[in-house]
Protein backbone atom coordinates (compact mmCIF):
# COMPACT_ATOMS: atom_id res chain seq x y z
CA UNK A 1 0.00 0.00 0.00
CA UNK A 2 1.19 3.52 -1.27
CA UNK A 3 0.67 6.54 1.11
CA UNK A 4 0.37 10.09 0.96
CA UNK A 5 -0.47 12.42 3.29
CA UNK A 6 -1.47 16.18 3.31
CA UNK A 7 -1.52 18.45 7.12
CA UNK A 8 -2.85 21.45 7.75
CA UNK A 9 -0.18 24.16 9.14
CA UNK A 10 -0.66 28.11 10.02
CA UNK A 11 1.44 31.34 9.83
CA UNK A 12 0.29 35.04 9.79
CA UNK A 13 -1.99 36.79 7.14
CA UNK A 14 -1.75 36.34 4.41
CA UNK A 15 0.87 33.94 5.15
CA UNK A 16 -0.98 31.78 7.56
CA UNK A 17 -4.12 31.13 5.80
CA UNK A 18 -2.07 29.98 2.88
CA UNK A 19 0.30 27.44 5.13
CA UNK A 20 -3.44 26.51 6.55
CA UNK A 21 -4.86 26.04 3.25
CA UNK A 22 -1.30 23.71 1.93
CA UNK A 23 -0.84 21.60 5.18
CA UNK A 24 -4.82 20.52 5.66
CA UNK A 25 -5.40 18.16 8.31
CA UNK A 26 -3.21 16.59 10.73
CA UNK A 27 -3.84 13.16 9.30
CA UNK A 28 -4.38 13.48 5.82
CA UNK A 29 -3.19 10.21 3.97
CA UNK A 30 -4.87 8.91 0.70
CA UNK A 31 -3.60 5.00 0.28
CA UNK A 32 -3.14 3.60 -3.27
CA UNK A 33 -4.47 -0.11 -2.46
CA UNK A 34 -5.38 -2.74 -5.06
CA UNK A 35 -9.17 -2.92 -5.52
CA UNK A 36 -8.74 -6.87 -5.10
CA UNK A 37 -11.62 -9.63 -4.90
CA UNK A 38 -11.83 -9.67 -1.06
CA UNK A 39 -14.83 -9.96 1.23
CA UNK A 40 -15.35 -9.57 5.29
CA UNK A 41 -12.46 -10.92 7.11
CA UNK A 42 -13.00 -14.79 8.41
CA UNK A 43 -12.33 -14.17 11.74
CA UNK A 44 -12.29 -11.10 14.17
CA UNK A 45 -8.64 -12.09 14.59
CA UNK A 46 -8.37 -11.45 10.85
CA UNK A 47 -9.18 -7.87 11.59
CA UNK A 48 -5.90 -7.58 13.82
CA UNK A 49 -3.39 -9.17 10.71
CA UNK A 50 -2.59 -5.91 8.77
CA UNK A 51 -1.70 -2.42 10.27
CA UNK A 52 0.60 0.10 10.00
CA UNK A 53 2.88 1.30 13.10
CA UNK A 54 4.79 4.13 14.15
CA UNK A 55 7.55 5.07 17.22
CA UNK A 56 9.02 8.33 16.67
CA UNK A 57 11.58 10.83 19.14
CA UNK A 58 12.42 14.49 17.94
CA UNK A 59 14.54 16.71 20.30
CA UNK A 60 14.70 20.36 19.03
CA UNK A 61 17.57 22.85 20.83
CA UNK A 62 17.40 25.39 22.67
CA UNK A 63 15.32 28.26 20.78
CA UNK A 64 13.63 31.67 21.10
CA UNK A 65 9.88 33.16 20.79
CA UNK A 66 8.74 36.42 21.50
CA UNK A 67 5.44 38.64 21.41
CA UNK A 68 6.78 42.06 20.86
CA UNK A 69 10.54 43.57 21.97
CA UNK A 70 9.83 43.23 26.10
CA UNK A 71 7.51 40.39 26.17
CA UNK A 72 9.43 37.33 24.92
CA UNK A 73 10.60 33.55 26.44
CA UNK A 74 13.73 32.36 25.60
CA UNK A 75 16.05 29.38 25.91
CA UNK A 76 14.04 26.54 25.67
CA UNK A 77 13.94 23.19 24.16
CA UNK A 78 11.71 20.63 22.94
CA UNK A 79 10.81 16.89 22.83
CA UNK A 80 8.31 15.84 20.13
CA UNK A 81 7.35 11.98 20.99
CA UNK A 82 4.79 10.09 19.04
CA UNK A 83 3.24 6.58 18.83
CA UNK A 84 0.65 5.89 16.12
CA UNK A 85 -0.88 2.07 15.86
CA UNK A 86 -3.70 1.98 13.09
CA UNK A 87 -5.03 -1.54 11.79
CA UNK A 88 -6.11 -1.99 8.57
CA UNK A 89 -8.65 -4.67 7.97
CA UNK A 90 -10.28 -5.17 4.31
CA UNK A 91 -14.22 -4.99 4.47
CA UNK A 92 -16.24 -5.14 1.45
CA UNK A 93 -16.60 -1.59 0.72
CA UNK A 94 -12.19 -1.14 0.85
CA UNK A 95 -10.27 -0.67 3.92
CA UNK A 96 -11.15 0.55 7.20
CA UNK A 97 -8.95 2.49 9.96
CA UNK A 98 -9.07 1.69 13.17
CA UNK A 99 -6.58 2.55 16.00
CA UNK A 100 -4.92 5.12 18.08
CA UNK A 101 -2.05 7.95 18.26
CA UNK A 102 -0.60 10.08 21.04
CA UNK A 103 1.89 12.74 20.36
CA UNK A 104 3.27 15.21 23.07
CA UNK A 105 5.46 18.05 22.94
CA UNK A 106 7.03 18.44 26.41
CA UNK A 107 8.99 22.43 26.54
CA UNK A 108 12.03 23.22 28.45
CA UNK A 109 9.74 26.38 29.69
CA UNK A 110 9.17 26.72 33.28
CA UNK A 111 6.12 27.12 35.29
CA UNK A 112 3.93 30.56 35.60
CA UNK A 113 5.46 31.57 32.04
CA UNK A 114 2.78 32.71 29.81
CA UNK A 115 3.40 29.01 26.97
CA UNK A 116 2.42 25.75 28.22
CA UNK A 117 5.55 23.78 28.63
CA UNK A 118 3.16 20.60 27.83
CA UNK A 119 0.71 19.99 24.96
CA UNK A 120 -0.60 16.44 24.45
CA UNK A 121 -3.21 14.64 22.01
CA UNK A 122 -4.57 11.14 22.80
CA UNK A 123 -6.67 9.98 19.59
CA UNK A 124 -9.00 7.53 17.80
CA UNK A 125 -7.89 6.72 13.84
CA UNK A 126 -11.44 5.89 12.90
CA UNK A 127 -11.49 5.81 8.95
CA UNK A 128 -12.17 4.16 5.33
CA UNK A 129 -9.73 3.76 2.22
CA UNK A 130 -12.37 3.11 -0.59
CA UNK A 131 -11.60 2.80 -4.45
CA UNK A 132 -14.25 4.74 -6.49
CA UNK A 133 -12.11 3.81 -10.00
CA UNK A 134 -9.21 2.39 -11.14
CA UNK A 135 -7.93 5.98 -11.06
CA UNK A 136 -9.81 7.33 -8.00
CA UNK A 137 -9.20 6.71 -4.56
CA UNK A 138 -10.79 8.45 -1.74
CA UNK A 139 -10.51 8.82 2.16
CA UNK A 140 -12.33 9.50 5.12
CA UNK A 141 -10.96 9.50 8.72
CA UNK A 142 -11.70 11.19 12.20
CA UNK A 143 -9.31 11.85 14.85
CA UNK A 144 -11.83 11.98 17.94
CA UNK A 145 -9.70 12.33 21.12
CA UNK A 146 -8.61 14.45 23.89
CA UNK A 147 -6.14 17.45 22.85
CA UNK A 148 -4.11 19.44 25.95
CA UNK A 149 -1.78 20.05 28.50
CA UNK A 150 -1.88 16.61 29.97
CA UNK A 151 -4.04 14.03 31.64
CA UNK A 152 -4.86 15.87 34.64
CA UNK A 153 -8.35 17.07 33.16
CA UNK A 154 -9.88 15.00 30.50
CA UNK A 155 -13.38 16.50 30.87
CA UNK A 156 -13.77 19.20 28.65
CA UNK A 157 -11.33 19.15 26.32
CA UNK A 158 -12.77 16.67 23.41
CA UNK A 159 -12.08 17.55 19.82
CA UNK A 160 -13.18 15.56 16.40
CA UNK A 161 -10.86 16.90 13.81
CA UNK A 162 -11.78 15.15 10.35
CA UNK A 163 -10.55 15.09 7.16
CA UNK A 164 -11.76 13.79 3.69
CA UNK A 165 -9.74 13.55 0.71
CA UNK A 166 -8.59 11.21 -2.44
CA UNK A 167 -5.55 10.61 -4.83
CA UNK A 168 -6.17 10.56 -8.37
CA UNK A 169 -3.64 8.09 -10.46
CA UNK A 170 -2.70 9.80 -13.59
CA UNK A 171 -0.14 7.22 -14.28
CA UNK A 172 2.22 4.82 -12.40
CA UNK A 173 5.14 7.66 -11.78
CA UNK A 174 2.65 10.66 -10.78
CA UNK A 175 -0.25 11.24 -8.51
CA UNK A 176 -2.38 14.56 -7.79
CA UNK A 177 -4.24 14.72 -4.30
CA UNK A 178 -6.51 16.59 -3.24
CA UNK A 179 -8.74 17.40 -0.09
CA UNK A 180 -10.78 19.22 3.02
CA UNK A 181 -9.67 19.40 6.44
CA UNK A 182 -12.95 20.33 9.78
CA UNK A 183 -11.61 21.20 12.81
CA UNK A 184 -14.22 23.36 14.85
CA UNK A 185 -11.33 24.30 17.17
CA UNK A 186 -8.94 25.95 14.09
CA UNK A 187 -9.17 29.63 13.42
CA UNK A 188 -10.19 28.52 10.16
CA UNK A 189 -12.58 25.82 10.57
CA UNK A 190 -12.54 24.10 6.90
CA UNK A 191 -9.44 24.31 4.58
CA UNK A 192 -8.36 22.99 1.02
CA UNK A 193 -5.57 21.06 0.66
CA UNK A 194 -3.63 19.94 -2.36
CA UNK A 195 -0.43 17.72 -2.86
CA UNK A 196 1.56 15.49 -5.48
CA UNK A 197 4.00 12.49 -5.73
CA UNK A 198 6.46 12.65 -8.94
CA UNK A 199 8.67 9.95 -10.05
CA UNK A 200 10.90 11.67 -11.89
CA UNK A 201 13.64 8.86 -13.05
CA UNK A 202 14.58 5.87 -11.80
CA UNK A 203 15.99 7.06 -8.69
CA UNK A 204 14.39 10.19 -7.95
CA UNK A 205 10.86 11.04 -6.47
CA UNK A 206 9.16 14.34 -5.79
CA UNK A 207 7.09 14.09 -2.92
CA UNK A 208 5.67 17.53 -2.84
CA UNK A 209 2.78 16.15 -0.36
CA UNK A 210 2.84 17.52 3.38
CA UNK A 211 2.91 17.45 6.25
CA UNK A 212 6.16 15.65 4.54
CA UNK A 213 7.31 17.00 1.39
CA UNK A 214 10.78 16.08 0.40
CA UNK A 215 13.07 14.82 -2.92
CA UNK A 216 14.22 11.47 -2.31
CA UNK A 217 16.86 9.34 -3.74
CA UNK A 218 16.98 5.77 -3.75
CA UNK A 219 20.14 4.15 -3.47
CA UNK A 220 19.28 0.93 -3.52
CA UNK A 221 15.86 -1.57 -2.61
CA UNK A 222 16.69 -1.04 1.30
CA UNK A 223 18.32 2.75 1.26
CA UNK A 224 16.73 6.02 0.67
CA UNK A 225 17.95 9.53 1.04
CA UNK A 226 15.94 12.86 1.43
CA UNK A 227 15.99 16.10 1.92
CA UNK A 228 12.81 18.06 2.41
CA UNK A 229 10.31 19.87 5.41
CA UNK A 230 8.15 19.00 7.74
CA UNK A 231 5.47 21.07 9.11
CA UNK A 232 2.82 20.45 12.35
CA UNK A 233 0.23 21.98 13.70
CA UNK A 234 -2.50 21.17 16.27
CA UNK A 235 -4.80 23.10 18.33
CA UNK A 236 -5.03 22.35 22.49
CA UNK A 237 -6.78 23.52 25.21
CA UNK A 238 -4.94 24.54 28.19
CA UNK A 239 -6.47 23.81 31.51
CA UNK A 240 -8.60 25.39 33.51
CA UNK A 241 -6.17 28.08 35.99
CA UNK A 242 -3.35 28.46 33.07
CA UNK A 243 -4.42 32.06 32.64
CA UNK A 244 -4.20 32.81 36.35
CA UNK A 245 -0.81 31.22 36.99
CA UNK A 246 0.19 33.22 33.79
CA UNK A 247 -1.27 36.57 34.88
CA UNK A 248 -3.88 37.08 32.17
CA UNK A 249 -7.26 34.99 32.83
CA UNK A 250 -8.34 35.63 29.34
CA UNK A 251 -6.33 32.40 28.61
CA UNK A 252 -8.16 30.16 31.57
CA UNK A 253 -8.82 26.80 28.90
CA UNK A 254 -8.31 28.99 26.28
CA UNK A 255 -7.41 26.93 22.97
CA UNK A 256 -3.30 27.38 21.70
CA UNK A 257 -2.62 26.57 17.98
CA UNK A 258 1.04 25.51 18.05
CA UNK A 259 2.85 25.61 14.30
CA UNK A 260 6.30 24.41 13.49
CA UNK A 261 8.19 24.11 10.84
CA UNK A 262 11.50 21.78 10.08
CA UNK A 263 13.68 21.65 7.29
CA UNK A 264 16.52 18.75 7.03
CA UNK A 265 17.81 15.99 5.40
CA UNK A 266 17.46 12.04 6.64
CA UNK A 267 17.96 8.34 5.62
CA UNK A 268 15.23 5.74 5.61
CA UNK A 269 16.79 1.76 6.04
CA UNK A 270 14.50 -1.03 5.53
CA UNK A 271 15.59 -3.18 7.82
CA UNK A 272 12.73 -6.08 7.55
CA UNK A 273 9.66 -5.78 5.21
CA UNK A 274 8.09 -4.77 8.58
CA UNK A 275 10.77 -2.28 9.93
CA UNK A 276 11.88 0.91 8.90
CA UNK A 277 14.21 2.53 10.65
CA UNK A 278 14.34 6.73 10.08
CA UNK A 279 17.37 9.50 11.31
CA UNK A 280 17.09 12.61 10.29
CA UNK A 281 18.75 16.14 11.23
CA UNK A 282 18.23 20.22 10.48
CA UNK A 283 16.98 23.09 11.59
CA UNK A 284 13.66 24.60 13.06
CA UNK A 285 13.61 28.24 11.59
CA UNK A 286 9.60 28.90 12.47
CA UNK A 287 7.70 27.97 15.58
CA UNK A 288 4.28 29.98 16.91
CA UNK A 289 2.47 29.39 19.89
CA UNK A 290 -1.03 31.34 18.56
CA UNK A 291 -3.59 32.12 21.41
CA UNK A 292 -6.06 33.52 18.50
CA UNK A 293 -9.08 34.24 20.17
CA UNK A 294 -7.37 35.95 22.88
CA UNK A 295 -5.22 38.40 20.39
CA UNK A 296 -1.74 36.66 22.00
CA UNK A 297 0.93 35.25 19.91
CA UNK A 298 4.07 33.95 20.50
CA UNK A 299 6.75 33.49 16.96
CA UNK A 300 9.57 32.65 16.49
CA UNK A 301 12.89 34.72 17.19
CA UNK A 302 15.45 32.16 17.10
CA UNK A 303 15.73 28.90 15.63
CA UNK A 304 17.76 25.72 16.51
CA UNK A 305 19.06 22.46 15.29
CA UNK A 306 17.31 19.29 15.52
CA UNK A 307 17.37 15.40 15.66
CA UNK A 308 14.54 12.84 14.67
CA UNK A 309 14.75 8.72 14.88
CA UNK A 310 11.80 6.54 14.27
CA UNK A 311 10.74 3.26 13.42
CA UNK A 312 7.78 2.19 11.61
CA UNK A 313 6.47 0.10 8.48
CA UNK A 314 3.64 -1.65 7.55
CA UNK A 315 1.83 -5.44 8.24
Amino acid sequence: MTQVEVVERVKSPPRRFFLQSVCVASSFCFAAFSSAQESNPKSFGDWFLSGEYVAEETYVGSGDVERSASKSVRDFDEHDSILHLVFTPRIKPGVLRLGAEWERFSFGIPDGAPLPNTLQSVNLVIGLDTQLSDSILVRVEAQPGVYNTGFDDLSDDFNAPFVAGGTYIFSPNLQLVLGVSVDIERKYPVLPAAGVRWKMARQWVLNAVLPTPRLEFEMNSDVTLYAGGNLKQDNYRVDDHFGDNAGDRRLNHAVITYSEVRTGAGIDWKISPVVTLTGEVGYQPYREFDFYRANIRYHQDNGAPYGMISLQGAF
